[in-house]
């Protein structure tokens, strides 16, 4: 995805230039689409986009933006954020457009189109604001356009020509000299504005999946760079109030991929690696919508910068851990459907269970094995996905619902990918292990595919579990027949069996909303309009230690009235809660008013868990060993 071609003197010169070019010669279909973005000359919060894509040769030509983009499985719509498109022939004049849908302009008399011009909004706002209509981009996915910092996810500003998709794009970013600017994009050239007050960047991307795969983040932020093995990690941090840097998530960063590296043995499939993280302050411009999406070599991460420093970076490496070990698939394992992706039409894999259940297990099951968590930590997590999978339809398949992921009876269980989806890697993990006696595993597996196929070639849709069958053992392919294809649930004790685990009362990791699973610590009464603690709350072991009474009513929040009608915010935002972080809650006791002042110390609940058999047999520990740090 790196290779490079270089481009010929004139392709550069004629970057950004539209109206100069004359000849017939300039043709659409043979030079690079020079794409401009200027950052110094915001409109009303829009930032102008430029389009110069040659001579066309035929009548009409069909311009999009992304309907869709890749890792999101949901509808974007990014053209909706387009405003003012005006397409300009060879003498400066408008030439007729009709805008088809949402993401669609035809351009008629395309034979005298010179440039497309535009204004894109930013998708925070509008987030933030209540959205124009429709599903709306998920923050990672989005775009933030503000005077100290810009989110550039490019397929919210650069669309393609139905017929020029494999063309070669030279994109100029225009943004004052004083702002930083990250990108994997290869830079061709920097030079100053004739104002001496801005400087232009021009960057090459191969084709329009290089566009949509390689964001950008311009601004005042803070970048670190470092190495793990021969892959250089650049760190990117907006952080709007100075509350986190770059250099304090470094070291956090470091030893996670450093561990992750290790873990992954002679996998490395990218020179480079980027980490964009936007940090919202919860202004009513920030964006809401916390988590990451992933792209071949980078990731971009939205989490609340009311973090704790430790509460930071333990979600930092529980996100990027899962969108790093995407190199492994969909960059090298991945399917015809993610290969030739259609932005505005797409087909999905059937396969999710291995794009982003088997990622999230590697995500958690490295932890382990590399020493960050102990094996009781990593049975809790186990014990949650079980938990939460079972909440959603667990008698589905799942290469049905990964097929068919954006119609409406499938997208609410998208969510399962992660929990079950991890799940199922988890189980073919143990079985590997145990017809192997230890010597092969998932992450094997995962090997042996990306030698077999690579990132430049895909795997046929509906031959992979047969493939897999035939690489591994009968028990596999049938655990995929009955239990991916087919929509048996799992029965996960027989594994946890095979290992010498049994399920026993357990100190388990919690929030402070949850008393292990989903038992919610909080209560209402309707009439009265009164959130209150309920019995549950007692069984939460940071609670307990406040001394809360069953009963007492919730008034205020860190400061903030909590009523019904807030409800979902203000205890939403206690999902965001990390250990260390410092909070107030004023109570209502009996007529009387109590207060809480203190700093968050780690919440606990027993539940019932993963333990060791007593009784596990001599082959049962060796697996167990095998599973955990084989």
């Amino acid at each position: 995805m790196k290779q490079v071609i270089a481009i010929i003197g004139l392709s550069l010169v004629l970057v950004g230039c539209g109206s100069a070019k004359t000849g017939k010669d300039d043709s659409a279909s043979n030079n690079p689409i020079a794409t401009a973005l200027d950052l110094t000359k915001v409109d009303n919060d829009r930032v102008p986009v430029s389009i110069n894509p040659g001579r066309f040769s035929q009548e009409s030509v069909t311009y999009r933006l992304p309907k869709v983009v890749q890792g999101t499985y949901s509808v974007s719509d990014f053209g909706k954020y387009i405003e003012d498109f005006k397409a300009i022939d060879y003498s400066g004049n408008e030439l007729s457009v009709n805008k088809v849908d949402a993401n669609t302009w035809t351009i008629s008399n395309a034979t005298e189109l010179d440039k497309i011009i535009y204004y894109v909004n930013d998708t925070y706002d509008i987030e933030s604001s209540g959205g124009i209509g429709g599903e709306q981009p998920f923050s990672p996915a989005g775009t933030n356009i503000e005077p100290t910092n810009y989110v550039l996810n490019l397929h919210g500003f650069i669309g393609y020509f139905d017929s020029l998709k494999n063309n070669q794009y030279a994109l100029d970013v225009t943004a004052p000299s004083d702002f930083v600017r990250t990108s994997a994009l290869e830079v061709k050239s920097t030079a100053p504005t004739t104002d001496g007050n801005a400087s232009t960047t021009s960057y090459f991307a191969q084709r329009y999946f290089d566009i949509t795969d390689n964001p950008m983040m311009y601004g005042n932020l803070d970048v670190q760079e470092f190495l793990v093995g021969d892959i250089k990690i650049v760190l990117s941090v907006y952080s709007p109030n100075g509350t986190h840097t770059a250099a304090s998530l470094k070291q956090t960063m470091s030893d996670m991929m450093k561990a992750q590296k290790a873990y992954l043995g002679d996998v490395n499939s990218t020179p480079r690696y980027d980490i964009y993280l936007y940090l919202s302050d919860g202004a009513d411009t920030s964006p809401k919508g916390f988590g990451a999406l992933e792209h071949h070599t980078s990731t971009v991460v939205v989490l609340p910068e009311a973090s704790s420093k430790e509460g930071l970076a333990k979600s930092m490496i529980d996100v990027v851990a899962h969108e790093f070990f995407h190199i492994v698939t969909p960059l090298s394992v991945h399917s015809e459907d993610v290969h030739y992706f259609d932005y505005n039409a797409p087909t999905f894999s059937k396969h999710l269970w291995m794009y982003e259940g088997v990622t999230e297990y590697f995500a958690q099951h490295f932890q382990v094995k590399e020493g960050l968590v102990d094996a009781d930590e990593f049975y809790n997590v186990v014990m949650q996905k079980i938990s939460t999978s079972r909440r959603m339809n667990d008698a589905m398949s799942f290469t049905i619902m990964s097929e068919n992921v954006l119609d409406e009876k499938y997208a609410p269980e998208y969510f399962n990918v992660y929990q079950k989806g991890a799940l199922i890697g988890m189980c073919i993990d143990i079985l590997m292990r145990k017809e192997s006696n230890g010597t092969r595993s998932m992450l094997s597996l995962m090997k042996e595919l990306s030698a077999r196929y690579g990132k430049e070639k895909p795997f046929v849709d509906d031959n992979i579990i047969t493939e897999i069958t035939e690489m591994t053992y009968p028990s596999v392919g049938e655990f995929l027949k009955t239990h991916v294809e087919g929509d048996v649930p799992i029965n996960y004790n027989d594994f946890f069996t095979m290992a010498g685990l049994k399920l026993g009362e357990t100190e388990v990791e919690t929030n402070y909303i949850f008393a292990g699973g989903q038992n919610v610590v909080f209560d209402a009464d309707q009439s009265k309009g009164i959130i209150f603690f309920s019995p549950v709350a007692l069984k939460n072991s940071f609670w307990a230690s406040q001394g809360v009474k069953v009963g007492d009513v919730i008034k205020k929040v860190n400061g903030s009235d909590l009523t019904l009608a807030n409800a979902q915010q203000v205890i939403g935002g206690m999902f965001s809660w990390q250990e260390g972080q410092e909070i107030t809650m004023e109570l209502e006791r009996d007529g009387e008013p109590v207060k809480i002042e203190t700093k968050l110390t780690k919440a606990t609940a027993k539940s019932e868990g993963l333990v060791e058999d007593e009784n596990a047999t001599d082959a049962q520990k060796e697996l167990r060993k095998a599973w955990l740090k084989g």
